[in-house]
């Protein structure tokens, strides 16, 4: 028996020039409440940022002078991971929910498959619908294309919706896209 482990995907860090890493010759400084003490030699900037116990920390490489910001580089980190986190936490991945339905679908399956499309569209998902023609259901696509619509027809009185995909049919599976407007 193996056991597989996934593992997280480590996304890596921002690294952030600084100090002695700062290879120009000038740049244009900023205090840590970001006023602006004007162009200095490198070497006097980094002296003025370890009196104050912080680093000068590189922010815009591409102007002339590049700009460099007098911070604690530490607790300037950790604000920018700590807002990543609440970025991440407050985003929603829109997902494809697929319902198959077939032609011979009894009324009361069918509301079922209704009901379940209405909550997967109130919780911000798109719903694909897909009925799969078998053998000689391929010559009666007009019917499923029929229920296809009349199925989207019924969501609408309880959500309303708009079309991602239109239906068309795909080899022998007739499909359509939906999502919440």
């Amino acid at each position: 028996m193996r056991i597989s482990h996934r593992r997280k995907k480590i996304e890596p860090k921002k690294n952030y020039i600084f100090n002695e890493g700062i290879q120009f010759p000038s740049v244009l400084v900023l205090d840590s409440s970001g006023a602006n003490l004007g162009v200095m030699n490198t070497g006097e900037a980094i002296r003025l940022a370890k009196e104050q116990e912080m680093e000068l920390v590189l922010i815009n490489p591409k102007v002339d002078p590049p700009a460099a910001k007098i911070m604690d580089l530490g607790q300037f980190q950790y604000q920018q991971e700590k807002a990543e986190r609440i970025r991440k936490a407050h985003q929603h991945v829109v997902k494809i929910k697929n319902l198959r339905l077939t032609i011979r679908i009894g009324k009361h399956d069918l509301d079922i498959r209704a009901k379940q499309a209405v909550n997967f569209l109130n919780s911000g998902d798109k719903v694909k619908i897909e009925i799969m023609l078998k053998g000689r259901e391929n010559q009666q696509a007009n019917i499923a294309f029929e229920m296809i619509k009349n199925f989207i027809r019924d969501i609408n009185e309880q959500v309303k919706t708009r079309f991602e995909q239109d239906v068309e049919k795909l080899g022998n599976i007739i499909a359509a896209t939906i999502a919440k407007e």
